[in-house]
């Protein structure tokens, strides 16, 4: 169950020639898609294009009747393959997925579909994710396309202009044999707007016509000879015929004031995807409109590799100084842009990163900040005088408190890690080789367990060399590392690399794998041990079979998590067993977020119809209640805060339950596993009670509250 349903907005991509498309960035790839006559899609989810993901699986019937194959690959690698349907057959493909993670998953196959080329056109998709607002390590797909000799579009932030690059990048690969990527930013894939849409287009040739009619080319496969020769196509065929079709069909756009119109010998050179926050930073210092007019001439670069000789000197003739927005270093557009220009015999000044942060988020502010230092530098009338940054009314950035990220209320992972807290307290810390996902929460605090993470579905093999089995003079003698595995990642490739690793080389280590049953992290889609029923996807395949498929002997699965006594005494058992090999542990329970999206429609409905519905909620008593907040520490769910204590004497806050708990009852596991408090308590709230329900209420409340004034009558008297 995907965190986001596109069933109703789907539908749009089934309108015609000359009707106003209206949506979001990803519908609009979409449905550029599908006008360009695409014969396949692929892909594995991860921000910022799990969304993508998204509309493929609710748009699949819409698929299925233009004969386009949608696949929902195992992994970036997965994906990646099934490019090769576009080496000898004029299939036209697409895949995605998230950047640049995901691109070195897929590197091997890419640079094997890269060098033999393609014969159909193959768009890669990529969901670039830098900045700050980035999960994952700060690198570009820039250097990737570079050495693969992959083109790269990075288009202007504009559906007209989205649509407009995935056609034109099926016909740039087609022109160039060559595999393209294509860049979407965070914007890009969630921005709306609209672009006049044309008819879908049935594939001319499909995945089933390719398969009933075979071929084979054995100059495409790469192996010597062959390969050597790849290199010189590249660069003897395929690059010119790149530029060429490139710089013909004006893939670039030129802004502003150009040629004898030219206002000034100054202009700014702008990568497509960061055109509108530099629209943006002119606007804020009188230098452009917001409908796109400005007084600087700009050449945006929706082709951003390779970069066109002939446009490039064509800019910069005349020009003394020119201004390069380029996100991230080393700064590789800087240098190519050096070299044409010496090599076009001109003097003008490349200026970049000698004035612009070196890394980072080219954000308005930031671009705004240096496109008015680089008019100052070169003496513009134009330029602003530098601006005085507003304070924040009523309080200045340092005093906002930071929120890190954390699980989700109720989220089943926690308790796992409270179980590893308290077994830390017994036997001491172990190094634990952290995964990709949700789990990876678990470093911050409250729970600061994790030591390394080295990417998606490789925690075992992280902790491959902390092996503790004693076969050599190395070992690290007896304490035994922990490794955790989420199930997407487990999946994806954890359980070759992590699992049959550990059991091929005897690892004496401990894998937990936290099987919450989807790829949640990425948005909550199925994967093959999803419990959730998908009429065209197979789940319901069990992690535990798959596990002792590839020989690991010592097996536990626990499938409550919220089970933190059990979650301990297992784990402890792991680390303190005499058996050697690797062991694994399977905690199950399924995502609370998916778990609240299936239900509450459910329970809406049920109480809309005047059905009986119960709900567990837990909480605190105040008088019991010592302060000592250790539940609070343990478990850290966003739903357990504090509050004044009621008691005068006492001056420690006590815990307080908000209303956000969901009724996972970890905080009252917790407390019984910790051995920490009884001012847990847990109260069923119930909608619609039947009438024996209600009667007993009345009779509970009746004597509670003669209970209540007798005590109270009581107390009265002793005091006097």
């Amino acid at each position: 169950m995907a965190e986001r349903s596109f069933k109703r907005e789907v539908k749009k991509l089934e309108v015609g020639h000359g009707a106003e498309f209206e949506g979001e960035g990803i519908l609009a790839v979409t449905k550029a898609l599908l006008q360009s006559g695409v014969a396949y899609v692929g892909g594995y989810q991860g921000s910022p294009i799990s969304h993508l993901m998204d509309v493929f699986a609710d748009a699949n019937d819409l698929l299925e009747s233009l004969d386009v194959h949608f696949e929902a690959s195992a992994s970036e690698a997965a994906a990646g393959a099934m490019l090769a349907a576009s080496v000898n057959y004029p299939l036209r493909g697409a895949v995605a997925w998230k950047s640049v993670v995901g691109t070195n998953v897929a590197s091997d196959a890419l640079s094997n579909v890269a060098s033999g080329g393609v014969r159909g056109g193959a768009l890669i998709i990529v969901g670039e994710d830098y900045g700050e607002g980035s999960s994952i390590m700060q690198e570009r797909t820039h250097a990737f396309a570079m050495k693969s000799q992959m083109w790269l579009l990075d288009p202007r932030p504009n559906l007209t202009s989205i649509v407009d690059m995935v056609e034109r990048g099926f016909e740039l690969s087609e022109a160039s044999n060559t595999p393209v990527m294509l860049e979407m930013r965070v914007r890009s894939c969630h921005m709306t707007g609209t672009f006049t849409a044309k008819d879908n287009v049935r594939p001319a040739f499909t995945v089933a016509d390719a398969a009933a009619n075979p071929q084979r080319d054995t100059d495409r496969i790469v192996l010597p000879p062959a390969n050597f020769l790849h290199e010189v196509e590249k660069v003897e065929k395929r690059w010119p015929a790149a530029i060429a079709y490139v710089r013909d069909n004006r893939l670039n756009e030129w802004f502003g004031p150009q040629g004898d119109d030219d206002t000034g010998d100054i202009g700014i050179i702008v990568q497509g995807g960061l055109y509108n926050n530099l629209n943006r930073a002119l606007e804020l210092i009188g230098l452009a409109d917001a409908s796109g007019g400005c007084s600087l001439p700009i050449y945006c670069m929706n082709v951003t590799y390779p970069l066109i000789p002939e446009e490039v000197r064509e800019f910069c003739t005349g020009k003394t100084a020119v201004l390069v927005l380029e996100e991230g270093q080393p700064e590789f557009i800087e240098h190519e842009l050096n070299t044409l220009v010496r090599r076009a015999d001109l003097q003008t000044r490349i200026v970049g990163k000698d004035i612009l942060p070196r890394a980072g988020e080219y954000s308005t502010q930031v671009i705004r900040e240096g496109v008015g230092a680089f008019l100052r530098q070169q003496g513009s009338p134009l330029a602003p005088q530098p601006a005085i940054p507003d304070p924040l009314p009523g309080e200045t950035a340092s005093e906002i408190p930071g929120r890190p990220a954390g699980f989700c209320t109720g989220c089943p992972e926690r308790p796992i890690f409270t179980a590893m807290k308290l077994v830390e307290r017994e036997l001491g810390p172990s190094h634990v080789s952290a995964d990709i996902g949700c789990h990876l929460f678990s470093i911050l605090p409250p729970f600061n367990i994790g030591n390394t993470t080295m990417g998606y579905g490789l925690g075992s093999a992280g902790a491959s060399a902390f092996s503790s089995s004693g076969k050599g003079k190395g070992s690290s003698g007896g304490k035994r590392a922990i490794a955790i595995m989420g199930d997407g990642g487990f999946w994806h490739n954890g359980l070759t690399s992590g699992i049959g690793n550990a059991v091929f080389n005897k690892d004496d280590t401990v894998t937990m794998i936290v099987d919450n049953g989807y790829s949640a992290a990425t948005g909550g889609q199925d994967i093959l041990s999803s419990r959730a029923l998908n009429k065209v996807r197979s789940t319901k395949n069990p992690i535990e079979k798959a596990v002792r498929g590839v020989g690991a002997d010592w097996v536990r699965s626990i499938d409550r998590t919220y089970d933190v006594a059990g979650m301990r005494d297992t784990l402890k058992e792991a680390l303190t067993t005499p058996e050697k090999g690797p062991k694994v542990i399977i905690a199950s329970s399924e995502c609370m977020l998916n778990r609240e999206r299936r239900e509450k429609p459910i329970r809406r409905q049920a109480l809309k119809d005047g059905k009986r519905v119960v709900r567990e909620r837990f909480g605190v008593d105040p008088d019991t209640c010592t302060g000592d907040h250790s539940c609070i520490r343990l478990s850290g769910c966003p739903s357990l805060s504090i509050k004044k204590n009621p008691d005068p004497l006492r001056q420690d806050p006590v815990a307080h339950v908000d209303n956000s708990c969901v009724g996972c009852g970890l905080c009252g596991e917790v407390s019984h596993a910790a051995v920490l408090c009884p001012s847990f308590y847990r109260a069923s709230l119930v909608s619609n009670p039947g009438r024996m329900e209600r009667f007993f209420h009345k009779v509970r409340t009746s004597v509670i509250g003669f209970l209540q004034s007798w005590d109270a009558r009581a107390r009265a008297a002793r005091a006097f």
